[in-house]
Order: structure tokens, then sequence, then C-alpha cells
């Protein structure tokens, strides 16, 4: 059993979980749930190189795939859905490959993670291309479908990465970035979805998040290309309006109906004491960055000073 990969292995001096008492039991989950931070702090180099990539091709119009299977192709559906709403992308810019298909966002679905078939078949249906990256998300290193992905997209001109929990992943051959968390057996041995599963969330969390930042979709520590679709988020954008440019919530209201409830937008023209026409042009002209346009229209962007 020696050719076990790491997250299939059981932790050393495993306890009996079924004869813990329960409080001892979810100490042991704890402790070992500590272990995610560090493993993807060491991961941190790898990641940032990650992000410079993504944040480029998307830039020039490109897009970013998560492709996995199981608990690592829900998360990568997750986060792809997220961005949307979140940062205001179009649909298309963030996508996820699941073994399966959208079925098994819901259930498991028999031999999917070693239809090798499908995977090539969803590349291609997607047309994946040199201006994409694909980032591959296996614990084990070694699902076959998310390796089929890969070699796919890499021999159309993807740039690819191989989000993995395993040291020495194979998957890594197919990957012009490998991004390893090792975070070691799982406290229930070969079930990926414990630390496994966070790491991998938290590494997703972090290529959106840095690379939307790095594309001007945040401004400070605001979603400022949110799309405030309901009354939640239509508070949450005039609540942001306030806090940036010091205005009355009535006089932010405003600003973002003239704007037609865009955050950024509503922000340049309360900074910079213009109509929505002419911030609009300067955020064009500044690629969408506040703090640029900002700058064009002769301000002082928040913590610039």
């Amino acid at each position: 059993m020696g050719d076990l990969p790491l997250t299939e292995q059981v932790l050393p001096e495993q306890p009996p979980l079924d004869r813990l008492p329960t409080l001892a039991l979810l100490r042991l989950m704890n402790r070992e749930d500590q272990k995610v931070v560090q493993a993807v702090e060491e991961a941190l180099p790898a990641i940032a190189a990650t992000v410079e990539v993504v944040a480029d091709r998307l830039a020039r119009g490109g897009r970013l795939f998560f492709v996995g299977a199981g608990t690592s192709g829900r998360l990568g559906a997750a986060e792809a859905a997220e961005c949307p709403p979140t940062f205001g992308t179009p649909p298309e810019m963030v996508q996820a490959l699941i073994a399966g298909g959208e079925r098994a966002l819901r259930q498991p679905v028999e031999g999917a993670e070693d239809d090798t078939a499908q995977a090539q078949t969803a590349v291609q249906a997607a047309g994946i291309g040199p201006d994409d990256v694909v980032v591959g998300i296996t614990a084990s290193g070694r699902t076959p479908f998310v390796r089929a992905a890969l070699e796919t997209a890499r021999a159309r001109g993807a740039w690819t990465v191989a989000l993995v929990c395993t040291p020495d992943a194979p998957l890594a051959a197919l990957a012009h970035q490998t991004i390893t968390v090792a975070v070691g057996p799982e406290v229930l041995a070969g079930s990926t979805r414990l630390k496994a599963g966070t790491a991998q969330k938290m590494v997703l969390n972090m290529l959106t998040t840095a690379a939307m930042a790095r594309l001007g979709r945040v401004y400070g520590p605001f979603m400022v290309d949110l799309q405030p679709t309901n009354q939640k988020l239509r508070t949450r954008a005039q609540r942001i309006v306030c806090l940036l440019t010091g205005a009355s919530p009535e006089a932010a209201r405003a600003a973002l109906e003239a704007a037609g409830w865009r955050v950024k937008l509503a922000i340049v023209m309360l900074r910079a004491g213009v109509d929505a026409a002419t911030a609009a042009a300067a955020l064009d002209q500044a690629g969408g960055h506040v703090h640029r346009a900002l700058a064009r229209l002769g301000v002082e962007a928040e913590g610039d000073g």
C-alpha cells in the first residue's frame, strides 16, 4: 500500500473515531484543520505566480476554468458561480467543468471521475484555447477526468495549473504551474472533503479575489463591481459608496440611481464631482480601475496620500 497518495493514507497514531467522546473527536478534527493554513502559506509563491497569469489572460479577453471531480469539482463550480455577483464578471469569464456534468453538483455520478472521453469533449466544447487558464483540482493529483482535461487543454494552447494536495503528484507533468497544499492524511482516511477540500477552497478564494483585484474589480477592501440585484446588495452598494466618498445615504443612493447602480461609477462621480458620462469615460480610459480613473480626474485616491 506504499503507493497510496498522501491524502489516502491514515494519520499516524490515528485514534478510533467511533469510540472517541464527541468533544475529543472534534478537537482532533480542529487540530488537523489548523494544518491547512500552514500548508496554504507554504504554497503562496505558486499561488501568486498563478494569479499574475490569470489576471493577464483575463485582461486580454481570456477565461478561467476550474476542472474537478466530486468535492473538487463542486468547489470549482461554487467558486465560478460566485464571481458574477461578487465581481460583476460575465458568466463566461470564470467557468467550471465537473466530471458527470451538472447532475454531479447534486449527487455522485458513478464512474464520472474516470471518464476521460467526457473530459476531452468538455474542453473541446468550451473552445478552450491559448488565452485561457485551466486549473485542474484534485487532492490525489491522479484523477483521470482532471488529467485528461488538463492534457487536452494544454494541447490546445491553454495555460494549465495543477492544484493538488499530494507532493510529486502525477498531474504536475501536465501543468505549467503546480500549487501543492500538502495537508497530509485526513482524520477520516481518504475523505478529501475535509482538510484537502478546505485547502482547495482557500486557494480558489485567493485565485479569484487576487486576480479580480489586479483587474480593478476591487477598490480598497470593497467589491465595487458587485451586482446589486436584491435589497441586501443594494443596501451594501449604498454603504460602500457612503464609506468611500463620505456622502450621505441619500446622496449615495441618488448617485447610484444616476449611475444605473454601478458602484464604481457612483464612487467616481461623487469623489470627482462629475456626471455619469464623464466618470464612465474616465473609468474606461483607466481600464476599470477606480484609483486610476480618479487620478485622471485630478482626485487623490483613498490610501494614496
